[in-house]
């Protein structure tokens, strides 16, 4: 195998791996069941790199480099973030309060691209109605998309 290709594969997951995390970005805060929008769509990446390795359109060895860098790029970015609060802002996000003091937001709303009908939802999951809107102190959307 020659060094080069595989310098290569490693580039291309790399410039994947930025592109994805800023598209995730500016896509916004979307829960995906337990995990964040961005694990999944890593697990998808990974699981794709697999199925392309099982079925031999690519080599083994290319297969392991971007397994590799995706895994490390992965990890980097969460201890990074673990470490730097400006990383975690710039990687995942901050929260944001929906609802204070009793009152909806709009531009926090805005800032989402969240209807007021899809926080209504998101309050009714909660087990909140609109009756009971008064009593909430704050609605905050979490950076995983969690409420």
């Amino acid at each position: 195998m020659d060094p080069q290709d595989l310098l290569a594969t490693a580039l291309r997951a790399t410039l994947l791996y930025v592109i994805i995390l800023f598209v995730v970005r500016l896509l916004g805060k979307r829960e995906v069941g337990p995990i964040g929008a961005f694990d999944l769509i890593v697990a998808f990446m990974l699981g794709e790199v697999v199925d392309e390795v099982i079925f031999g359109d690519v080599t083994l060895a290319k297969g392991f480099v971007a397994i590799a860098v995706v895994a490390a790029w992965h990890f980097a970015n969460s201890w990074a973030g673990y470490r730097s609060a400006l990383v975690e802002r710039l990687t995942e996000g901050q929260a944001t309060v929906l609802v204070e003091n009793g009152v909806v937001k709009p531009e926090a709303l805005a800032s989402e691209r969240m209807s007021e009908e899809e926080l209504w939802s998101l309050l009714r999951s909660r087990g909140i109605g609109r009756e009971e809107i008064e009593q909430v102190k704050y609605a905050v959307l979490e950076p995983s998309g969690a409420a």
